[in-house]
C-alpha cells in the first residue's frame, strides 16, 4: 500500500500508457499536478500560449504517431479554452486526455457562484467520447484506466476527467499494483477480425469486379496497416485514392495513384466513383469530402464494401452491398489470404482510362503553375514547395482553400507525413501540428503551410516554438484577405464585406517573436529564403505574397455543399459550381 496525493496517482497512472507529452497552461490549481509531472522524466511538458493549441497539438502527436498525450485546462476559461481545438481530435476520430481542474467539491456541481465557476463536465462532453468527474479520488485507477479504454478502443477519440481541487492535493491509499497495472490488464489491444464469411464473399466481389477502385481512410492509418492496402493495391492493379486522413497510404508518385483528399483531389476521383462497378473502401466514414449534391459518391451503380471498426459508420453516409466490421490491419490481412491463388481480370484499359482522366487534371495544375504575373499564382507557390521539400519532410495544410493548393502540389509518398484537418476543418491547426510533429521528430524539417487568415488564429505559438527550441517553418499564402469567401461575396451577391486583411507584416511579426521571417514576392527567391530559414535555426515565416486564384477542384466543392438543397438551387456555394 501506498499513500500518495491525487494529482501524484494520476501522474503514476499516465505511465502504463506510456504518455509521451502533456500540453498545457500553468494554473493555479493544476500546480500540484504540475509538480507531480515535472518529476516524471518520461513525460515531457510543454507550456502553450493559448490552452486550444494544447488538443491541436495532442491531435497531431495521435495522427502522426498513434500515441496518446494529455491537454491540461484550469477551471473556468482554460477549460472553455480547450473548445476550439477540441474539435479537431473529436471529429478526426484522435484520440486525447483532457485533463482539467475545477472549484472544490464544496463550491462546485453544483456551483455555487464561486470566481471561474463552470460545468466543465457539461461543457465538454458533446466533443468527447466520454467524460466524467473524479468525486473521489479513492476512483483515480479505475476512472483514468476507463478514460484510456474509451479514448483508445473501436473509434478512436478525445476523453476528459474533470478534477475538483482538493483531489490533487488530497492524500488516498492506493495498492502500487494498481496504479502499474499494463493496458492489456483493462483494454483490447486490437480491433475487432472480420467473419470470416464476410472476407470470402469481398474475395469473390473483388476477383469478379472489371472496374474496382480503392479507398484508403484513415482507419488504415491508424491500425498501421498501411503497407498491407497497398499489397492488395499491387493484388488489384486498379485506381486508388486516399481521404484527408489516409494522404500517403497510395504514394502520389504511385501508377495506381488518381488523386487524394477527396473532392477537393480532382476529377479522376469522382469519375471513377461514377464509373466504377466495385468499391473496397477501407477505414472510412464517408464524410462530405467524398460527397457530391446527391450524397455519397459511391451511391451510383458501385457494390460498395465498407470495412471499419465503428460499427456506427458502416451504412451512415453510403450504403454498401456488404458492410464489415473489423480493423483494418486484421481485415486487409485476411482478405489479401482469400485473393491468394484467384484469378483477376486485365484491368489496363480501366486504370488507364483513369490515370488519364487524372493527368489531364495535373495539365490544368501544370498551366497554372506556369502563370508569370506580377502577383505570384498561388498553384506557382505550390508547385515550387513541392519541389523543394526534403521527401522525408512533415507537413500540415493549414487554411481553407489554400491546403486544396498542397493536397495537389506537395508530394505525399508515405502516409503520417501530410496532415490535413478535414473532420472540424479548424483554421489555425498548423502551426500547433508543426509544433507538436517537431517535438516527435526533431531529426525531420517540419512546415506548415497556411493561408494569411489561418495563421492568424495561432501565431502565438510562435513563442512556444522558440522557447523550446523546435525550428519549424511556416509558408503562408498571403492575399490579404479571406479569399474564398471574398470570391463567394462577389459571385453570389456582387459585394465584398469583411474579407480584406491587408497590411500585414507577417515576416516582422515573427521577428518580434525572436524567430526568423522574410517576405517572398517571386518564385525564385523561394528557394533561398527557405535555406536561410533552415540556417537561422530559428522557428520561421515566410510571408509569400499571392493572388487570389480559384483551384480547380471549387466546382465539386460546391456540388458537395449544395447537399440537401433543392435540387437546381445549388446551395450557398451555386455561383463557384461553374468554378472561377
Amino acid at each position: 500500500m501506498a499513500q500518495m496525493t491525487g494529482a501524484e496517482a494520476l501522474t503514476r497512472l499516465l505511465l502504463p500508457e506510456s504518455v509521451p507529452y502533456v500540453f498545457g497552461i500553468a494554473g493555479g490549481k493544476l500546480n500540484p499536478l504540475l509538480h507531480a509531472i515535472s518529476r516524471q522524466p518520461s513525460i515531457r511538458y510543454l507550456g502553450v500560449r493559448h490552452e486550444a493549441s494544447g488538443p491541436l497539438m495532442g491531435a497531431a502527436i495521435a495522427a502522426a504517431s498513434g500515441r496518446i498525450c494529455v491537454a491540461l485546462g484550469e477551471m473556468g476559461p482554460g477549460s472553455a479554452n480547450l473548445v476550439g481545438g477540441l474539435g479537431t481530435a473529436f471529429n478526426n476520430s484522435l484520440p486525447l486526455l483532457l485533463i482539467t481542474s475545477n472549484n472544490h467539491h464544496a463550491a462546485s456541481y453544483p456551483n455555487r457562484g464561486m470566481f471561474m465557476d463552470l460545468d466543465t463536465h457539461a461543457l465538454l462532453k458533446p466533443l468527447t467520447k466520454w467524460s466524467a468527474v473524479v468525486h473521489d479520488g479513492r476512483r483515480l485507477p479505475d476512472l483514468v484506466r476507463e478514460a484510456f479504454r474509451q479514448a483508445l478502443t473501436g473509434r478512436r477519440g478525445p476523453v476528459h476527467l474533470d478534477v475538483p481541487q482538493e483531489i490533487f492535493t488530497a492524500r488516498f491509499d492506493f495498492e502500487e499494483e494498481e496504479l502499474a497495472l499494463p493496458p492489456s490488464a483493462y483494454r483490447t489491444l486490437e480491433g475487432p477480425r472480420p467473419a470470416a464469411g464476410d472476407i470470402l464473399q469481398a474475395a469473390e466481389r473483388l476477383a469478379g469486379a472489371e472496374r474496382p477502385v480503392l479507398i484508403g481512410g484513415g482507419g488504415v492509418v491508424a491500425s498501421g496497416a498501411g503497407d498491407l492496402f497497398r499489397a492488395l493495391m499491387e493484388r488489384v492493379q486498379g485506381p486508388a485514392l486516399t481521404t484527408q486522413m489516409g494522404l500517403g497510404l497510395v504514394s502520389s508518385a504511385s501508377p495506381f495513384f488518381i488523386g487524394q483528399g477527396g473532392i477537393i483531389g480532382g476529377d479522376a476521383i469522382p469519375a471513377a466513383l461514377a464509373r466504377a462497378d466495385l468499391v473496397l473502401a477501407v477505414g472510412c466514414r464517408f464524410s462530405s469530402w467524398l460527397w457530391n449534391d446527391q450524397g455519397a459518391l459511391t451511391n451510383g451503380a458501385a457494390d460498395l464494401i465498407n470495412i471499419n471498426i465503428d460499427p456506427m459508420s458502416l451504412g451512415a453516409n453510403a450504403r454498401h452491398a456488404l458492410g464489415i466490421w473489423a480493423d483494418a490491419k486484421h481485415a486487409l490481412t485476411d482478405l489479401i489470404a482469400a485473393l491468394e491463388g484467384r484469378t483477376m481480370p486485365d484491368r489496363s484499359a480501366w486504370l488507364g482510362e483513369m490515370r488519364a482522366v487524372y493527368e489531364g487534371y495535373c495539365g490544368k495544375l501544370d498551366r497554372m503553375s506556369e502563370d508569370e504575373g506580377a502577383v505570384m499564382h498561388p498553384a506557382r507557390l505550390g508547385r515550387a514547395l513541392g519541389r523543394l521539400m526534403p521527401e522525408n519532410a512533415l507537413v500540415a495544410y493549414d487554411g481553407g482553400h489554400t491546403s486544396f493548393w498542397s493536397n495537389d502540389l506537395t508530394p505525399a509518398l508515405e502516409e503520417r507525413t501530410r496532415f490535413h484537418e478535414p473532420g472540424m476543418c479548424q483554421l489555425g491547426f498548423g502551426t500547433p501540428y508543426a509544433v507538436a510533429l517537431k517535438l516527435l521528430h526533431p531529426e525531420r524539417q517540419v512546415f506548415n503551410i497556411c493561408g494569411d487568415g489561418a495563421f492568424g488564429f495561432t501565431l502565438a505559438e510562435l513563442d512556444t516554438a522558440r522557447r523550446y527550441g523546435l525550428p519549424i517553418v511556416n509558408i503562408i499564402h498571403n492575399n490579404a484577405s479571406w479569399g474564398v469567401i471574398q470570391m463567394g461575396q462577389r459571385k453570389t451577391y456582387d459585394f465584398s464585406f469583411g474579407t480584406d486583411l491587408e497590411g500585414i507584416d507577417y515576416a516582422q511579426v515573427a521577428r518580434g517573436f525572436g524567430c526568423h521571417g522574410e517576405v517572398v514576392r517571386r518564385e525564385e527567391e523561394l528557394a533561398p529564403a527557405l535555406e536561410r530559414a533552415a540556417a537561422s535555426g530559428l522557428p520561421a515565416v515566410i510571408d509569400c505574397r499571392v493572388r487570389f486564384e480559384a483551384h480547380p477542384s471549387m466546382p465539386h466543392f460546391a456540388r458537395m455543399n449544395a447537399f440537401g438543397f433543392a435540387q437546381g438551387s445549388g446551395g450557398p456555394h451555386a455561383a463557384m459550381v461553374k468554378g472561377g
